[in-house]
C-alpha cells in the first residue's frame, strides 16, 4: 500500500512554512489595522457552564468557528484531527459514525462518547454526524463526564455549539464549492434581528458528488452522496438576564451503498468491487431543541429541552461478491425527548465563604425517554443456508423495539483558596428502565422463532474529584480522578442467551498542566492518562447472522497515554499548530471474547499514536483584499482491526491543504485533502463466511480537490 512517510510530510509542511515565513514579512509591509499578537481566550460550554478551557481541570480540545471556516469543516470528524488520540471509524454511509477518545468507543446504540448538539445528547450514533451549519464551536472532552452527564460519557463527549442569531444587524453568506467526482454543493446562511429583543437565523444547503467506488459488473458507481440540510433559530431576550432560544434541525441524506469490500481486495484494488444488486443508505434526522436562561447575581437557572427523531433504510449486497446469494434490507425509527433543569451560582459571583475561599456550585435534573425500532430482512438465495434448502428463505433478524426511559440527579462544586488552589467535587445519581420486545424468526418458518418480552433497571452513582493550582494566573496544573459508566441494555438481535448485557464502568486518572505563555502568544497542554475498565461492553460478530454484531461484557481492559497540544501565534498573520498522543490499549487477564482468550491483546480501532502538525497564514496584501492559507499533517500509528489482532492497519499519513483570498464582500479559495493520495483502510470487521479473508473494508478517501467562492455581508 502507497506510504507518505512523516519525514517526507514534515519535509514538504516546513517548505510551506517557510513560505509563509517569507509571506509574512510581505504580509506585515502591506497596510493593516494593529496587529494580534496574541492568542484569543477560549471559552468552553462543557462544564455546562462558561468557563475559559484553562481554568478546566481535563483535557479539552476547543474548535472554534474561524478554524472550522479555514479547514473548510463539513462534518465533526473532518475536525477530529486537532484533537490527540480521537479517532472515528467512519464508512460511506453517514449514519455509520462512531467517534473514539484514548481507545475508548462502543457499539453505535450504546455509544461511550456521545455527540451533543447545543446541550441535547444524540443517543445513538445514526444522529451523531450532521452537516456544520452555523456552528460557533466544536469542543472534545477526552476522559469519562458521567458525573456532570451520565450513561453515554465514559469515554467523553463532543460538544456542537451553534452560533447565535445576530441581535445587532444583519449579517450572511452564500458559498458555492466544486470538487472531483462531480461534487457540488451550494450553503448560505442570514442572520439579523426583527425587533430591539428578537433575532433570527436561517441556514440551508444541498450538496451532491458521485461516488469514489466503482462496481466493475456494471460500471456504476456504488458509494455517491446526495443531501439537503437546514437549520433555523429564534432568540428572544425579553429581559437584560433573560434569554429563550429556539433551535430547529433537518437533514436529508440520500446516499449510495456502502463500498466494503474483502479486506485483501480493498488493498489490491482500492475503489473496486463486484457486486450483482448495488444498494443505498438513505437517512432523515431532524431536530428541535428549546433552551431557556436566567442570570440572576447569585443563582443561574438554566432549562434544556430536546426532541429528536430520525428514520434510516439501507439496502446491500449482504454477500458483497458477484453472485445472487445474500442481500439485506434494515429499516430503523427512533424518537427520544430530554429535559434538563439546571441551577448553578451566578455567572462571576462565586460564594465568598470567607476572606479566602470562594466556592462555585450547580446542580440539575436531567429526564429522558427513547422508543427504538428496527427491522432488518436478510434474504438468502437457496442453498444458502443449507444444501437441504432449495428455496429462498427471509431471515428477520431482528424485528424489535425497545424503549428507555432514565432519570440523572447531579451536582458539582469547585471551591477556590487564595485564587491559586481549586478543588471539585461531584457526583451523578442515574436510573435507568429499558424495555425490549426482540422477535427473530425465518419466512418461510424452517426454525422455532426467538422472542425476548422482558424489562430491567440499571442505577449508578458516578462521583468526580479534582484539583487544580495555578501556577502562575495562566498556567494551572491539575489531577483529577473519575468514574465512568455506561447502563446495560438490550441487543436487538443476537444469539440465544446473549440479549442482555451488563453495565460497564471504568476508573480514570489524569494529571497535567495547561496554560498561556510567552505573553498569551504561545498555548500549551499536556496529561497524562490511565484507564481501567470493568465488564468491558464489546461489539462482537453474530456467528448465525453475516454482517451483524452484538454487545457482550467480554472483561476488562486498560489504556494508558500521554498527549499534548500547541497553539502559538508567531506573529499577527501566522499561527502554528500541533497536537501529539500516544495510546497503549490492551484487554486485561482473563479476557474472553466470542469464547477466545483476547487477554493482553490490544484494543481494536486505537491507533498506537495520533499527531498532527500545521500552519495558517493570514494577513493583507492591499486595501481590501486578504490572502489565507492553511496546512495541516497528519499522522496515524498502527492499530488493530479486531480484539484477536489476526488483522491490521500499518501507520500512515495525510496532508491537507487550503488557499486563498477574500475581500469585505467576496471570497475564494483551492483546496485538498490527502494531498498525497494516501492509501489506507481506515475501518475493517470480521466477515467469516463470504469474504475470503475473513474481512471486510472501506478505503480511506482518496485525494479531493476542488474551489470554492462565495459573498458574505
Amino acid at each position: 500500500m502507497p506510504f507518505v512517510s512523516p519525514v517526507r510530510v514534515c519535509s514538504v509542511l516546513g517548505a510551506m512554512l517557510l513560505a509563509a515565513d517569507g509571506g509574512t514579512v510581505a504580509l506585515a509591509q502591506a497596510p493593516s489595522s494593529q496587529p494580534r499578537v496574541t492568542l484569543p481566550p477560549v471559552i468552553v460550554t462543557a462544564p455546562k457552564e462558561p468557563t475559559d478551557v484553562k481554568d478546566v481541570p481535563g483535557s479539552v480540545t476547543a474548535v472554534t468557528s474561524d478554524t472550522l471556516a479555514a479547514s473548510g469543516a463539513r462534518i465533526v470528524s473532518d475536525v477530529a484531527l486537532l484533537s490527540p488520540n480521537t479517532f472515528f471509524t467512519e464508512f460511506t454511509a453517514r449514519k455509520s459514525s462512531n467517534p473514539r477518545f484514548r481507545g475508548v468507543g462502543a457499539s453505535p446504540a450504546n455509544p461511550a462518547v456521545t455527540t451533543y448538539y447545543d446541550g441535547v445528547p444524540q443517543l445513538n450514533v445514526n444522529s451523531s454526524s450532521l452537516e456544520l451549519l452555523d456552528v460557533s464551536q466544536i469542543e472534545f472532552v477526552r476522559g469519562p463526564q458521567s458525573p456532570l452527564y451520565g450513561r453515554n460519557a465514559l469515554g467523553g463527549i463532543i460538544n456542537v455549539a451553534s452560533s447565535r442569531p445576530s441581535l445587532s444587524g444583519w449579517t450572511g453568506s452564500v458559498m458555492v464549492p466544486f470538487g472531483n467526482v462531480s461534487a457540488r454543493e451550494v450553503r448560505g446562511n442570514v442572520s439579523g434581528p426583527v425587533g430591539e429583543r428578537v433575532g433570527v437565523g436561517f441556514a440551508i444547503g444541498t450538496q451532491v458528488r458521485d461516488g469514489f467506488t466503482v462496481n466493475d459488473l456494471t460500471g456504476n458507481d456504488l458509494d455517491s452522496r446526495e443531501a439537503t440540510f437546514g437549520k433555523a433559530q429564534l432568540l428572544w431576550t425579553p429581559a437584560q438576564n433573560w434569554e429563550a432560544r429556539v433551535i430547529f434541525s433537518a437533514e436529508r441524506d440520500r446516499d449510495g451503498d456502502y463500498a466494503l469490500a474483502d479486506l485483501d481486495l480493498a488493498r489490491t484494488q482500492p475503489f473496486h468491487v463486484q457486486r450483482d444488486y448495488e444498494g443505498y443508505t438513505h437517512r432523515d434526522v431532524t431536530g428541535t431543541t428549546v433552551m431557556l436562561r436566567g442570570e440572576g447575581e447569585r443563582v443561574t437557572f438554566t432549562s434544556s429541552t430536546g426532541f429528536v427523531s430520525w428514520k434510516t433504510e439501507d439496502a446491500t449486497d449482504l454477500d458483497y461478491s458477484p453472485l445472487p446469494l445474500a442481500t439485506r434490507n434494515n429499516r430503523e425509527d427512533d424518537f427520544q425527548f430530554t429535559q434538563e433543569v439546571r441551577a448553578a451560582s451566578g455567572v462571576n459571583a462565586p460564594v465568598q465563604l470567607s476572606d479566602t475561599m470562594t466556592m462555585k456550585w450547580q446542580a440539575g435534573v436531567m429526564f429522558f425517554t427513547q422508543g427504538y425500532e428496527q427491522v432488518a430482512v436478510n434474504t438468502l438465495a437457496p442453498f444458502v443456508l443449507s444444501p437441504f434448502l432449495d428455496f429462498p428463505v427471509a431471515q428477520y433478524s431482528p424485528d424489535s423495539a425497545l424503549d428507555d426511559l432514565g432519570l440523572g440527579l447531579f451536582g458539582q462544586a469547585t471551591l477556590t483558596l487564595h485564587e491559586k488552589l481549586d478543588f471539585t467535587l461531584g457526583a451523578r445519581y442515574d436510573y435507568e428502565d429499558r424495555e425490549a420486545r426482540l422477535d427473530s424468526y425465518y419466512v418461510p418458518a424452517i426454525a422455532a422463532p426467538s422472542t425476548v418480552d422482558d424489562q430491567r433497571g440499571y442505577s449508578n452513582t458516578s462521583p468526580q474529584f479534582a484539583v487544580g493550582y495555578r501556577v502562575r494566573p495562566e498556567v494551572m496544573v491539575y489531577g483529577s480522578i473519575s468514574e465512568g459508566f455506561k447502563a446495560g441494555g438490550w441487543n436487538p438481535a443476537s444469539p440465544v442467551g446473549n440479549e442482555s448485557y451488563d453495565e460497564e464502568h471504568a476508573w480514570h486518572l489524569e494529571g497535567g498542566v495547561k496554560g498561556s505563555f510567552a505573553g498569551g502568544k504561545v498555548f500549551a497542554s499536556a496529561a497524562a492518562f490511565n484507564i481501567d475498565w470493568i465488564d468491558l461492553q464489546f461489539n462482537v460478530p453474530n456467528p448465525l447472522v453475516p454482517g451483524q454484531f452484538y454487545i457482550a461484557n467480554v472483561g476488562g481492559a486498560a489504556s494508558r497515554g500521554v498527549e499534548f497540544e500547541l497553539k502559538a501565534r508567531a506573529h499577527s498573520t501566522t499561527e502554528i499548530f500541533g497536537n501529539l498522543g500516544f495510546t497503549k490499549a490492551r484487554f486485561g487477564s482473563n479476557t474472553f471474547s466470542s469464547g477466545v482468550d483476547v487477554s493482553d491483546n490490544r484494543v481494536p480501532n486505537t491507533p498506537s499514536y495520533t499527531a498532527t502538525l500545521g500552519a495558517n497564514l493570514e494577513g493583507p496584501v492591499s486595501d481590501g483584499i486578504t490572502l489565507f492559507g492553511r496546512a495541516e499533517a497528519v499522522f496515524y500509528g498502527e492499530m488493530e482491526f479486531d480484539d484477536a489482532n489476526t488483522a491490521r492497519q500499518e501507520a500512515y499519513s495525510l496532508v491537507n491543504l487550503r488557499g486563498g483570498f477574500r475581500t469585505r464582500y467576496f471570497f475564494a479559495d483551492v483546496w485538498m485533502k490527502n494531498a498525497f493520495d494516501t492509501r489506507y483502510v481506515p475501518v475493517a470487521f470480521s466477515y467469516f463466511g463470504f469474504a475470503p479473508s475473513g474481512f471486510l473494508a472501506e478505503v480511506g478517501r482518496p485525494r479531493t480537490f476542488g474551489v470554492s467562492a462565495g459573498v458574505t455581508f
